[in-house]
């Protein structure tokens, strides 16, 4: 299941790739030969690809960096130099530049949840008043677009659904109908306006929910889209309870 409804791991890494070239689908015409490669430039490109590479971490990530210090130590690794500075050295200054970097990151992500929150508060109040949405007394709001005649699931059940899931500003962030898969999962495993709405939904349904960031992923947020304590928007076609398949 690729949807964001499961509990995202965020970690800071800094790290080099490996290789420059991103492992895509075989097409269905015979790949074009790649151009033979100079070995007179080879070294160079391969030489910028690394150092473009560790810069645009820096850059993504907000790092402000001494070059000529960035440059001297990896001169110095390179010829096996002593270091300029001991390993405790070194440990320490990294150990409190996470802590800074935490604390920057903490910060960021308050002032952004606490704009998602007013927008979030406003979003709901105006679409609760609109001719076919109902909210539950959880907050959940949800609205039939297409109705089933099929059973409907208990939160222990597996189902397997279509749905695409956007924000207030409109950006789908997830779409199980883009890639062309639906998705398969349990329903208690998943935020709990998902497990609360799709329960209410009958096998060949479609519903509009628009779900209170309490019932998504509060305060955490989830993956680069999805901020703190943001509203979110799903439209869910349930397909098939258990095994069943439609």
């Amino acid at each position: 299941m690729k949807m964001h409804l499961l509990l995202p791991i965020v970690t800071l890494a800094f790290a080099v790739s490996a290789t420059a070239q991103e492992v895509k689908p075989a097409d269905t015409k015979p790949a074009a030969a790649p151009a033979p490669i100079d070995p007179a430039t080879m070294k160079d490109k391969v030489s910028y690809f690394y150092g473009a590479d560790v810069a645009k971490s820096f850059r993504d990530n907000g790092v402000d960096i001494n070059m000529d210090i960035f440059l001297e130590g990896l001169k110095d690794t390179i010829d096996k130099k002593t270091p300029k500075y001991t390993d405790a050295e070194l440990e320490a200054a990294m150990t409190a530049f996470a802590q800074q970097m935490m604390a920057k990151q903490a910060a960021v992500a308050a002032e952004a949840g606490g704009k998602n929150v007013e927008e979030g508060a406003k979003y709901l109040a105006d679409n609760g008043k609109k001719e076919g949405v109902t909210t539950t007394a959880s907050g959940l709001q949800y609205e039939v677009l297409k109705k089933g005649d099929g059973a409907q699931p208990k939160a222990t059940d597996t189902v397997t659904v279509h749905y695409t899931g956007t924000l207030l500003s409109g950006k789908v962030f997830d779409s199980s109908v883009k890639r062309g898969e639906p998705a398969t999962f349990p329903l208690n495993q998943v935020i709990p306006g998902w497990t609360e709405g799709v329960q209410l939904m009958n096998v060949g349904s479609k519903f509009k929910f628009t779900i209170p960031s309490k019932l998504g992923y509060a305060e955490r947020g989830a993956g680069p889209d999805i901020g703190p304590n943001s509203t979110l928007i799903f439209e869910v076609e349930l397909l098939s309870i258990g095994a069943e398949k439609k």
